[in-house]
């Protein structure tokens, strides 16, 4: 099976996932059409004062953070490879009088559609994990960057997913030893949703992570680690003292996030 294999059954699991995560209580649409900003703020303390800046958001889903990051007063391009979750990103654009740019492309083809520099690029949460190749992904964040632009993302930790999805027992390799071939049932979004698919996944450690910045000219000039989630997407969680979400087994024993800033220096 070949990479558009994976991107054509990744591709239909999105657009299904969709469905079910615009109406959840985990994303919440209609506060957020209110005004609630969908950011963190382990991505908003990366970002800092982002007014007037260029951003580039990849993997922007059905664009919740891309509206935000231009509720701050951002110029934001979105991309995201699911056409469902574009759709309904562009009908949230209007509906919230928002002006992102959204783009529907898988992010390896983005340089065939898109020329222009930016002053940020941004990713977070669950993404690198349905990109095969970082390195490919890096070139792709250092090539839309002007030069002293930063990248930043914050993801989930590749410690918790050792395990398998009760934390009972070490499932999977920390390294990336090829595609992880599963059948999801539910969502992280609503877990008892009538849904199974395929997926297909990819375990990248943190030294590919590092690696792959550090030679496109990507500069880590932050990198932290968090002991829980700002999500509740886990199963057999606890609150954290913070209020965020913890394994209730590990506790603060484990990483279950982490961030990283990059300055594009050529």
């Amino acid at each position: 099976m070949n990479y558009s294999k994976y991107i054509k059954i990744n591709h239909d699991l999105w657009n299904r996932k969709t469905g079910f995560h615009v109406k959840s209580k985990f994303y919440d649409v209609k506060s957020f059409i209110k005004g609630r900003s969908s950011l963190n703020f382990p991505e908003l303390e990366l970002l800092g004062e982002i007014k007037n800046k260029t951003v580039l958001h990849l993997q922007c889903h059905f664009g919740m953070d891309s509206i935000s990051l231009a509720s701050m007063g951002a110029r934001v391009t979105a991309v995201d490879f699911s056409d469902k979750a574009i759709k309904i990103a562009k009908e949230l654009n209007k509906e919230t009088g928002s002006d992102v740019n959204f783009i529907c492309l898988d992010i390896y083809n983005l340089r065939k559609k898109l020329k222009q520099k930016f002053d940020i690029v941004f990713t977070s949460y669950g993404v690198i994990g349905w990109l095969p190749d970082l390195n490919k992904w890096s070139r792709i964040i250092s090539g839309f960057l002007k030069n002293k632009g930063f990248f930043c993302m914050v993801e989930f930790h590749p410690f918790i997913f050792l395990y398998d999805d009760n934390f009972d027992k070490i499932k999977y390799s920390y390294f990336n030893t090829g595609v992880i071939i599963e059948e999801i049932k539910g969502t992280y979004a609503d877990r008892k949703a009538d849904f199974r698919h395929k997926s297909c996944e990819w375990s990248h450690p943190l030294s590919e992570v590092f690696g792959a910045l550090n030679i496109n000219h990507l500069k880590i000039i932050s990198f932290k680690e968090y002991p829980f989630s700002v999500y509740n997407c886990f199963n057999k969680t606890v609150r954290s003292k913070g209020g965020f979400w913890q394994i209730k087994k590990f506790g603060e024993k484990i990483p279950m996030m982490y961030s990283v800033k990059a300055v594009h220096d050529s």
